[in-house]
């Protein structure tokens, strides 16, 4: 067995982790520094500390083929209970990477009109946050208008662009790249530029 140690600080980093998240959500598309710490197996810091903040025995967790080692599943077991899932059509979160597909995004629960709030919580790990495709986001948590420009799967751009599902209903996303995390909830509105 290969554990990795989590947080160095394990409440302060917890608590200052969920605020930082707290903020990445209720501000879609800025980007906020997670704690440095040591990714679990090919996860990044940020990818790590999303996880260590938001899972827990009672939220099951979709993983990419891609992503899924035997270092991460030790250490998601270990640290905080998850509940790990190949059915992508019962998870409250997922994770996954560039490799990340249209039929897949699409089998993740998007919530129902009674219920909005059991749609799936996407964590896709990016090469960067900058340098992809030029996106206008609108919505709640933006003054006017803000534009990204995250390296994203084609199947989350076409996803973003084109909400198969009617509001309240939607996935909500958390782009991670080293220590940095940006969101993008159900709430925002989404156009290229």
């Amino acid at each position: 067995m290969s554990l990795v140690a989590s947080f160095k600080h394990p409440v302060a980093d917890a608590q200052f982790s969920f605020r930082r998240i707290l903020k990445a959500l209720s501000e879609p598309g800025s980007i906020v520094a997670l704690p440095e710490m040591s990714g679990f197996g090919v996860l990044d810091s940020a990818s790590a500390c999303v996880l260590l903040t938001l899972i827990d025995q009672d939220t099951p967790l979709w993983i990419s083929p891609r992503l899924n080692d035997d270092v991460l599943r030790q250490n998601l077991r270990f640290h905080t209970g998850a509940v790990l899932t190949e059915d992508p059509s019962s998870v409250s979160f997922a994770l996954a990477e560039g490799s990340l597909d249209s039929a897949t995004l699409l089998a993740f629960p998007c919530g129902d009109e009674m219920s909005p709030e059991l749609a799936t919580s996407v964590i896709v790990q990016v090469e960067s946050l900058e340098g992809g495709k030029p996106l206008r986001l609108l919505g709640p948590g933006i003054e006017q208008s803000r534009v990204i420009s995250v390296q994203l799967p084609d199947a989350v751009t076409q996803y973003l662009l084109n909400r198969p599902h009617r509001f309240p209903l939607g996935l909500d996303f958390m782009f991670t790249c080293g220590e940095q995390l940006l969101a993008l909830p159900r709430t925002t509105r989404v156009e290229a530029c």
